[in-house]
């Protein structure tokens, strides 16, 4: 399955004013100064994904569904080793053996009828062309639960770099155009402070798995867009 993958984009932020322009000092000799926030954000394709699945087992003795469960996780893993997954992007994250209970009569104490084993994994899928395929393979194999999907990219560092950037010049920009409709000259900067979460995040849909029917038909996957969003706030000394 091939997947549309946009050009990453730079997409700049209104700027928002921090405070208001100190044309005049408060006090002899003090220095006049500009304050101003803005924002910057990078959107671009995923380029790698996360899928949580697993196995669920019942039998009549814990042993029984132990075994059951053991086998058909066996073959999963080896399925995705057999796809091209390297071991350090399988990881368990859950295993758990519970007794199954049932209650015939209101009156009745709940009695044992067997066991259940679930063992679930974490995959990351690093060629995302390859993630419908995957989850194609992971429920043939006996996989009978995917928890959920999501998107992310690889480098995320780079994306991190150029909102900084853009938010930085969207910064400049502003501060020029206020400096000039005030009659002043922009000065060297005094100060530059970052906030917000730069961990990339979901800009539109994500997927959804779908369950294999009996026909071989790739399981329909859409990674949307993800965005990093930089937000500084930079003061200036004004001539």
């Amino acid at each position: 399955m091939t997947f549309a993958r946009p050009l990453r984009m730079l997409v700049p932020a209104i700027a928002v004013l921090a405070a208001a322009l100190p044309l005049s000092a408060s006090a002899a000799g003090a220095k006049r100064t500009i304050t101003l926030s803005a924002s910057g954000t990078v959107k671009a394709a995923p380029d790698m994904a996360s899928i949580s699945t697993g196995v669920t087992s019942e039998g009549q003795t814990a042993q029984d569904a132990l075994s059951k469960n053991t086998d058909a996780m066996t073959k999963v893993v080896s399925t995705l080793k057999e796809a091209g997954l390297k071991a350090k992007d399988i990881q368990t994250t859950d295993f758990n053996v519970s007794p199954v209970y049932e209650r015939k009569k209101d009156e009745q104490a709940a009695f044992i009828t067997g066991y259940r084993v679930s063992n679930n994994v974490n995959i990351t899928v690093r060629d995302i062309d390859k993630l419908g395929d995957v989850l194609d393979k992971v429920v043939q194999a006996g996989a009978n639960e995917i928890n959920s999907i999501s998107f992310g990219i690889a480098e995320p560092e780079k994306m991190k770099d150029e909102a900084r950037r853009l938010a930085m010049t969207n910064a400049i920009d502003n501060a020029k155009l206020y400096a000039e409709a005030a009659g002043v000259e922009l000065g060297p900067v005094i100060k530059i402070t970052e906030s917000g979460d730069y961990t990339p995040r979901p800009y539109r849909a994500m997927a959804a798995a779908a369950p294999m029917m009996a026909e071989a038909k790739q399981v329909p996957v859409e990674g949307g867009t993800m965005s990093v969003e930089a937000k500084v706030q930079v003061s200036w000394e004004l001539r």
